[in-house]
């Protein structure tokens, strides 16, 4: 494998000291232009901050337009049990999710409805799943238009390396083309994913699992064009055991390994439907025993993913009915990461919250997706529901992250368990734990605090007036609030 290895022996050298552009000021700073980050932007400022967003991509959207990964998952709870009869399976959006209701809103929903304004997404309804199926280029030009009506100021192509103590705040240095900048702010809000800001200011964190430290595999997400439905559908009518919902051909996997067509540690091959009927969007490639914040690993990661990528086009065109024609239209930006740094907040989440759907009298931002461990090992995933007709909530405390002062984190790298993080890290509670720490910071700000200090009423009470959905019971609490 042509890839540069870790050295044997680690070494370090000693850099010359160097200056840097100060690139501004404000408010509230959030670092990460993904569903998270574009949450806790639009929040600070709809809360009355002035936000800078810094993004080292050259357009937003993070995982859902970096690593397409696609599509939104549920963000509904379950009312009833799923009847998969009532749908036609070869729609390729999943069957085994009952009537439900929506359990996040506000910057999510006003995502969607632009989205689907626009033609690039399909809305959330019992015969999606309750996935949202979403074109990523439009969701790239929906983020921008959502920003600019906002006032958020932008930098694209900034990298953060560093983060520095401010007598009332934070500076953090950001590697350019144009030399180090830095950005000063009252709070600055975490939405890296792999709370990269956290941890260079000394945050405590956890990764993997406990017995053996290992994460959730990683995964290069591709698009899949001329594609024929009907020519598949006619297949799984054929084979009804072959296919179930969104993934499947188990006989056909074995086979193509068996004569090594197919060098994959899973046993099935998955891809969901996408706003257009003649694409398809596939998550089958797996990348175990790789860490997110090692360069070393996310290298060998990209290279071993985009083999196995080759792998599963031939394997398509060749042996699976309506791929005949078909090619890839795209692949990620860079390999998706499901699991990395999880920051210790003042509280953590754990999977017995999820699965009792614990209340919490904190609770901004709530969850009814399963605790869905794909196997750190390689085949297998673990899927465990959520009560029936219940959610989770998440509290304000694991958005604080414990050791640092003027950080916020949101989005997958909260603090939580391994089981718990399963559950919490998909786009759309990601989306909702970015709304809340945008309006804490945005509070904090205001009141002159750390945004420890900010009442959790107070933010409920925001997120309420900016739409966004907070159980029945809080509601009621701080009703005299509002």
């Amino acid at each position: 494998m042509p890839v540069l290895k870790p050295p044997e022996r680690p070494r370090t050298v000693v850099l010359p000291p160097r200056e840097a552009t100060h690139g501004g000021t404000a408010d509230v700073l959030v670092v990460g232009g993904g569903p998270s980050g574009i949450g806790a932007a639009l929040a600070a400022a709809d809360a009355g901050a002035d936000v800078i967003l810094v993004e080292r991509y050259g357009f937003l959207g993070g995982n859902a337009t970096a690593a397409l990964v696609m599509p939104l998952m549920s963000f509904h709870n379950e009312m009833q049990q799923a009847v998969e009869v009532e749908r036609d399976s070869t729609r390729l959006l999943p069957t085994d999710h009952g009537r439900g209701d929506p359990v996040v809103g506000g910057v999510v929903s006003l995502l969607l409805d632009r989205l689907t304004e626009r033609g690039g997404a399909i809305p959330p309804s019992l015969e999606t799943g309750y996935t949202v199926p979403f074109d990523p280029e439009i969701f790239k030009l929906v983020a921008l238009d959502l920003l600019d009506e906002a006032g958020v100021r932008l930098l694209l192509h900034a990298f953060a390396s560093t983060v520095l103590p401010l007598a009332e705040g934070r500076r953090v240095v950001f590697e350019t083309k144009s030399g180090p900048i830095v950005i000063d702010a009252q709070v600055v809000v975490d939405c890296t994913g792999d709370g990269d800001i956290a941890a260079a200011a000394g945050a405590r964190y956890e990764i993997g699992r406990p017995e053996d430290h290992l994460v959730q595999p990683m995964t290069l997400m591709f698009r899949v064009v001329d594609f024929v439905q009907p020519e598949f559908a006619a297949y799984v009518r054929e084979h009804p055991d072959q296919w179930r919902g969104v993934h499947g051909l188990w006989d056909l996997v074995k086979e193509a390994t068996e004569h090594g067509e197919l060098v994959l540690p899973r046993e099935d091959i998955l891809f969901f439907a996408t706003p257009h009927p003649h694409e398809v969007s596939v998550n089958s490639t797996r990348l175990t025993r790789a860490f997110g914040t090692s360069v070393w690993d996310l290298t060998r990661a990209e290279y071993v993913a985009r083999r196995q990528m080759e792998q599963i086009d031939r394997f398509l065109c060749t042996h699976v009915p309506g791929f005949e024609r078909s090619y890839i239209a795209q692949s990620g930006t860079q390999i998706g990461v499901r699991e990395s740094r999880r920051i210790r907040g003042d509280y953590q989440l754990t999977g017995h919250d999820i699965l009792a759907a614990k209340p919490f009298p904190d609770a901004i931002a709530h969850g009814a997706y399963p605790v869905d461990i794909h196997n750190p090992r390689g085949t297998g995933t673990t899927l465990r529901r959520v009560p029936r007709g219940r959610m989770y909530d998440i509290p304000l405390r694991c958005l604080l992250p414990h050791d640092t002062d003027r950080i916020l984190v949101a989005g997958r790298c909260i603090s939580g368990t391994h089981v718990a993080h399963s559950s919490y890290r998909v786009m759309p509670i990601a989306m909702a734990t970015g709304q809340a720490a945008g309006v804490c910071a945005a509070l904090a700000v205001r009141m002159n605090r750390s945004p420890r200090d900010v009442p959790a009423a107070l933010v409920q009470r925001e997120l309420v007036q900016q739409g966004a959905y907070v159980r029945e019971g809080i509601r009621e609490e701080i009703g005299s609030l509002l």
